[in-house]
């Protein structure tokens, strides 16, 4: 394990409980633990005797915010003594040079690391996102999955293969019952796909599922956008993206291409409708194109 010896979130689990001085909004979701929303991804703060434990830093643009709402909600807890990032988005990764350089360990997925450390293309825009600073770097990595002591709070850690990029993790926090999800979970956004960063709906379907797996009927789960949420929403973004799964596998054995499937209307009389249907559908069929042997095992 690793051990260390040292946007409005309206929820009937969870209710704002403050605005930082920041302008972001602090929401309450157990006892030691408190989410900052409205800087880029959520952020969520658990307090512990030898520090904070800072899951996810935000985006760049609001580094000075998430910075400045940290040391606020420091307290007598300290500073943030290890960040853990959920996947290697930017908007997960803003304030991790400063949290790094402020002596933090940052903790990721290996993926994660290579990520930032080479930087990527983006195909939407035909950009790439440079390498991030060394300071801002994850200094401890871990495949598959391990555990975080950090004073008397225990986390586990663990590997959501392909749920929306290669590089996203898990954060269970048993103490409270809180399940951090990143961007494998989308309650209030379209789900996103980074097909050209490993990310595909086989993969968020099987992290679902493996969410479901990690808590209870009464796990709060945390995600990157959005709400906190409980297993009820968790099981029903699993089930419909599952339905669309098996929607998509029939009609790309018809040989249709994203567009075939909009012009189908393969995502109508579903329990939840799309705000960028064709983005959606794009994403989800350029994902298929690696994983062509998982359609079905009847394929002549």
């Amino acid at each position: 394990g690793l051990g260390l010896a040292a946007a409005t979130c309206l929820s009937p689990l969870a209710a704002p409980v403050a605005r930082a001085q920041s302008g972001l909004t602090v929401v309450e979701v157990a006892p030691q633990i408190k989410v900052l929303a409205g800087a880029g991804g959520n952020i969520v703060v658990l307090a512990t005797t030898a520090g904070q434990i800072v899951v996810d830093s935000g985006a760049a643009a609001q580094r000075d915010a998430v910075v400045g709402a940290l040391r606020e909600l420091g307290g007598t807890t300290g500073p943030c003594v290890a960040l853990i990032n959920t996947h290697w988005h930017p908007d997960q990764t803003g304030a991790n040079e400063a949290l790094g350089a402020e002596g933090a360990t940052i903790v990721a997925h290996d993926k994660t690391r290579q990520r930032l450390r080479a930087g990527w293309y983006v195909p939407a825009s035909d950009s790439y996102e440079p390498p991030l600073p060394a300071a801002a770097l994850p200094t401890k990595t871990f495949f598959t999955t391990d555990e975080l002591v950090v004073g008397e709070q225990s986390l586990e850690l663990g590997y959501l293969l392909e749920a929306h990029t290669d590089g996203d993790v898990y954060v269970r926090i048993p103490a409270s019952n809180v399940v951090v999800a990143g961007d494998a979970l989308s309650p209030e956004r379209d789900p996103a796909f980074d097909w050209f960063g490993g990310g595909w709906l086989g993969g968020r379907v099987d992290a679902l599922k493996k969410l479901l797996e990690l808590g209870d009927e009464r796990t709060r789960y945390v995600p990157s956008i959005g709400p906190v949420v409980g297993r009820a929403e968790v099981q029903a973004e699993h089930d419909l993206l599952l339905a669309i799964f098996d929607r998509i596998v029939v009609n790309l054995r018809l040989g249709q291409t994203a567009e075939d499937m909009l012009k189908a209307q393969l995502l109508d009389g579903l329990p939840r409708t799309f705000e960028d249907p064709a983005k959606f559908l794009y994403d989800a069929h350029k994902g298929f194109w690696a994983h062509h042997n998982k359609l079905m095992n009847d394929i002549v």
